[in-house]
């Protein structure tokens, strides 16, 4: 009996479909672009820090940093009234912090994903030659991951696209650290996932953006906001936010191949309060992590590490104040290729901060 013509050619789809998924390439392994070789930093003690914007009628908060293919420095954060914040941007060049500009809003979030959108969430800033991507969360029900793209240095973006981070309608995604570049141009993205349990998790992004891999980071539950450090081309090292009950310290998950499989590692001897941390690998090699003591978000210190993140210790407190309406959260870090390190943070819920220092004045020295 001849078979229809209609299923005939339905199985011949699935064959020719079939076979073209067989022969595609399948991505290589991956593997993290090489750190620099350590060198000594011979800049002097520095230490600036100055407002980078302020508003004492709104709430800001969740600042990120980049580094644009010019030298100058990129910030984007979240600010508005607190049912209604909007994802600003701004360019510091040799005047100064230049005006912010809105670059994402609920409304078009909502237009550019056709979906309904209640609050936007943390932003994260990467420049990459001539793009700069920006990811940023949004949630009605559940939270998810957008990603817009600027090909003129911040003045005009691309609709955001959703993220499909997870199969549940896909809820459940939130950013908040840089991402890591890869060795074959993709990028390395740490996310959260909130939804039915709170732990990391590692994206892996081919160079146009495309999800290739996800993978869990498991450190213990509770652990979110996971920043990553690159210690070689196979290792690196995710430093999480202690979500558990308190008394909270820095969790951690390491990776020895380039990201396909994270082990848990022992939590570290340096407290969390349930805050966002920050994670960089400085000129010299050394690992500084950026966060809050155990009594809280009143006081925003600096730890350093010289073997790879197996110890730390105390080095500089940024900033402190003993009243209750203090908070200096939310630390982003960023390495300049001029060696400066500059790190932004939320100031009292009414700005950000922004403060640039040397290698020099982290181990002591005075401006």
């Amino acid at each position: 009996m001849p078979v229809p013509a209609r299923p005939l050619l339905l199985l011949l789809f699935i064959g020719a479909l079939a076979g073209a998924f067989w022969r595609a390439p399948s991505p290589a392994a991956p593997a993290f672009a090489p750190p620099p070789a350590a060198t000594p930093s011979t800049l002097p003690a520095l230490f600036v820090n100055e407002m980078l914007w302020r508003d004492a009628g709104l709430v800001a908060a969740a600042p990120n940093l980049t580094e644009l293919p010019d030298g100058r420095i990129a910030a984007a954060w979240l600010a508005g009234p607190d049912d209604a914040m909007a994802v600003h941007f701004s360019v510091r060049d040799r005047g100064g912090w230049r005006s912010p500009v809105r670059v994402a809003t609920l409304e078009t979030t909502a237009g550019g994903t056709f979906a309904q959108i209640g609050r936007l969430g943390n932003p994260v800033l990467h420049a990459e030659g001539s793009w700069l991507h920006l990811w940023y969360g949004s949630s009605m029900l559940g939270s998810s991951i957008n990603h817009s793209v600027s090909t003129d240095g911040g003045k005009s973006w691309t609709k955001p696209v959703r993220l499909q981070t997870s199969p549940f309608a896909n809820f459940g995604g939130a950013v908040r650290t840089a991402p890591v570049t890869l060795a074959d141009g993709g990028l390395g993205l740490a996310i959260s996932h909130d939804f039915i349990g709170q732990h990391g998790e590692w994206l892996r992004l081919s160079p146009t953006g495309q999800i290739l891999d996800k993978f869990r980071l498991p450190a213990a539950t509770g652990a979110l906001q996971p920043a990553v450090a690159t210690l070689d081309e196979q290792r690196a090292m995710a430093v999480l936010r202690d979500a558990g009950p308190a008394p909270g310290s820095v969790r951690v998950a390491t990776t020895d191949n380039g990201g396909q499989r994270w082990q848990a590692g022992e939590a570290l001897a340096v407290p969390n309060p349930n805050a966002s941390i920050a994670l960089l690998r400085l000129r010299s090699g050394r690992l500084l992590l950026a966060g809050n003591p155990a009594s809280g978000r009143q006081a925003l210190l600096l730890w350093l590490s010289a073997d790879q993140g197996k110890t730390w210790q105390e080095t500089r407190t940024v900033e402190t104040a003993p009243d209750g309406g203090a908070d200096y959260g939310n630390p982003s870090l960023l390495l300049g290729r001029d060696g400066r390190i500059h790190l932004a943070y939320d100031w009292r819920r009414q700005g950000i901060k922004a403060v640039t220092f040397s290698e020099a004045w982290l181990d002591g020295a005075q401006p």
